[in-house]
């Protein structure tokens, strides 16, 4: 099933969000965080598993095309 528009747009939204924080923890010392990298990977999976979304859904077909 297709993606609605808006659908596309908040998980395009998302995944901009979950790169925006995976370059942010860039600036921060590992040390200090637990679990750093596993939260590195976690958004890694995030941003991968929203593209793929973004990619496998077809595109919308307007009435007028079809």
């Amino acid at each position: 099933m297709a993606l609605t528009r808006v659908e596309k747009e908040r998980i395009t939204d998302s995944r901009l969000k979950v790169q925006s924080i995976a370059n942010s923890l860039k600036h921060v010392d590992p040390n200090k965080i637990r679990h750093f990298e596993e939260i590195q990977e976690c958004l890694e999976d995030a941003d991968r598993s929203l593209g793929e979304a973004l990619r496998s859904s077809p595109p919308n077909v307007s009435p007028d095309t079809a």
